[in-house]
């Protein structure tokens, strides 16, 4: 049978069709479907940190260009800041922001991506050994160990962490006996064998307890946070520089079943805004912690630093704390021996490498103070 269309007619057949596809195309791209996730931060709202979840979240969302969409809550509002590992373990939440450190409970291996001089790296330098040193592996075995399924991205090297805000400077070792201090992780440990009484008490609840006197002193993480949190409304004294908690990061946290089902685009995107979201937070804390610290000595808070002898006992409270942990807990041992492997070799070489800042910045400024 032959066809008795005229090939003139034949082809306005075909540029009709290739019109209606040029028609229906903005068309299918507005049908595209968006990917939302729940997550939820350990910080309340007002908190530089959970600002640092949003900066990451929105990192995501721009790239994304409407497929995938994160939306984050502050710490609470689906579920208390010490059980966001949980959460998203369960797919209660589809993920979250917070710190290894309060997954202490689970096992004392966690803290030490945060508590402990961490055989003298700074922050910078734990999160190198995390992606180089072989602390990503071995995160992964302990979340396995615990049959917890989640996705876990370090970033974020934090500035070391004040000693916290005391009632009273404290000038000798001799003062933390019996005084009731606030932190986490295995800083509990070592203020414990120091002589303190130790309360884990999450970020939102410190500065009330301080208040109302249930703590007698405490520490939470920087400048900023200190200030917007309200510690210099309820004490006057912050003791600077600890080894306690001197190499924390943050972590990014995804319920791995529903990365998984996230396209590859999609996932490379969430993974290089970790990347950039780790260095924007280092240069805006700078910022930010420089600012609020100049601001809370106007306000007429007393920063003293934290006197030697306190931090060379912190030290020695750590080597019983980490001799005990590791007799108890083989992974801990493991992930110690890791760090101290990578340490000697990369404090070797900062050491030997970094020229002493501090004698340039007293060359300028110096003579401005005095």
């Amino acid at each position: 049978m032959t066809s008795n269309k005229s090939p003139q007619r034949r082809s306005l057949i075909k540029g009709a069709a290739l019109a209606a596809g040029a028609l229906s195309a903005p068309m299918l791209a507005t049908a595209q479907t968006t990917t939302s996730l729940r997550f939820q931060s350990t910080w309340p709202a007002k908190d530089i940190f959970h600002e640092f979840a949003n900066d990451f979240a929105k990192k995501v969302n721009d790239m994304a260009s409407g497929k995938l969409k994160i939306d984050v809550l502050p710490s609470g509002a689906v579920v208390p800041a010490f059980q966001l590992l949980d959460a998203v373990n369960k797919g209660t939440l589809d993920g979250g922001h917070g710190v290894l450190a309060y997954h202490y409970g689970k096992n004392t291996a966690l803290a030490l991506w945060g508590s402990g001089p961490a055989f003298g790296m700074d922050p910078n330098m734990v999160l190198s050994w995390h992606q180089y040193g072989g602390g990503k592996a071995l995160l992964e075995e302990i979340y396995k160990s615990l049959n917890i399924d989640v996705a876990s991205f370090v970033y974020g090297p934090m500035p070391t962490q004040p000693l916290g805000w005391f009632k009273k400077p404290i000038a000798k070792v001799g003062d933390l006996k019996g005084l009731k201090y606030r932190t986490v992780g295995l800083a509990v440990d070592i203020f414990t064998d120091m002589g303190a009484a130790v309360n884990p008490l999450p970020g939102g609840e410190i500065v009330p307890a301080l208040d109302r006197g249930l703590i007698d002193a405490a520490e939470f993480n920087n400048a900023t946070s200190d200030r917007i949190l309200g510690f210099p409304d309820v004490v006057k004294n912050c003791m600077l520089q600890s080894f306690h908690q001197s190499g924390e990061q943050f972590e990014i946290l995804f319920n791995k079943p529903k990365l998984a089902a996230l396209p590859t685009e999609l996932k490379s995107i969430i993974e290089y805004a970790v990347q950039a979201s780790s260095a924007e937070m280092s240069w805006k804390a700078i910022d930010r912690n420089s600012k609020d610290y100049d601001e809370m000595k106007k306000q007429g808070i007393k920063f003293y630093k934290t006197p030697d002898a306190i931090l060379q006992a912190q030290l020695a409270s750590w080597d019983r704390v980490i001799e005990k942990k590791s007799a108890e807990n083989p992974l801990f041992k493991k992930v110690l021996e890791s760090q101290r492997v990578f340490a000697e070799k990369a404090g070797r070489w900062q050491m030997d490498y970094m020229v002493d800042f501090k004698m340039a910045y007293n060359h300028y400024f110096s003579k401005k103070k005095a």
